[in-house]
């Protein structure tokens, strides 16, 4: 699964969360895309990890206080921040896990996936557990949604107490990197998040992996995604494992 549209990685780098970026994923094979979102001021949903454009556009002004209209004269990295809409419908394709980085998007990616049949192409994750709450009580079951930070601890608990994981409304389980190790060990038992949720077939996704020997491990391992910067180095290395993409 492509980062922010991977920008890193190879000879053609591009500026992260532009379209450039994952029209070049894109070109490689890829169709897991993960991208941030934020809301401007007339509550566009725009492709941003940071609140401000300074350090991908060097512009000190901040998405939120802008209308789409003045927003999409500011270039970044040759164009403007992508709309939501617009990733959706250039690449129809694709399945976008998307990071809702602000309460004021919530509503705006509410609307956007009823009133657009995109449903079924879109996983919501989020370092929110109220915005997770949020977008399961307005969307109920249709919505795929990711563990937040409350869940995983939860699923650390029932790992560490030797109960099988049981996290209602959760259909992913997605981890940093350094979370996917096998913890520790309680009375000669270690334990491992990654085999719990397949104990359970719950999905599990691991980000942000840019070194290959963490993804061959990963993938030794059998989760069921990995976020990278490096595009390159995923095409690599799932490439060795048998992956071949329809170009």
């Amino acid at each position: 699964m492509v980062h922010r549209g991977a920008a890193g990685g190879g000879a053609a780098e591009v500026v992260e969360n532009t379209l450039p970026a994952f029209r070049r994923a894109h070109s490689l094979g890829f169709r897991y895309f993960e991208t941030d979102v934020r809301a401007t001021a007339d509550g566009i949903l725009v492709a941003a990890h940071d609140a401000s454009l300074r350090r991908v556009a060097g512009e000190r002004v901040r998405v939120r206080d802008l209308t789409w209209a003045e927003l999409s004269k500011i270039s970044v990295g040759g164009e403007p921040l992508p709309r939501l809409s617009d990733l959706l419908d250039t690449f129809p394709d694709v399945w976008f896990n998307v990071d809702p980085k602000v309460d004021a998007a919530m509503r705006p990616l509410v609307d956007l996936m009823l009133h657009v049949d995109v449903l079924d192409r879109i996983c919501v994750a989020s370092f929110s557990d109220q915005r997770l709450r949020w977008v399961r009580a307005a969307l109920g079951d249709r919505v795929c949604t990711a563990a937040g930070p409350r869940e995983l601890s939860t699923a650390v608990s029932q790992v560490i107490m030797g109960r099988p994981l049981h996290l209602p409304g959760v259909d992913v389980l997605q981890i940093p990197r350094w979370m996917s190790r096998p913890m520790f060990e309680v009375r000669g038992r270690t334990l491992d998040l990654i085999e719990a949720a397949q104990q359970v077939a719950t999905p599990v996704h691991v980000w942000t992996v840019n070194d290959g020997s963490s993804m061959q491990r990963l993938l030794d391992r059998g989760v069921d995604g990995v976020m990278s910067d490096n595009t390159d180095l995923l095409v690599e290395v799932f490439g060795a494992n048998g992956w071949n993409p329809d170009r």
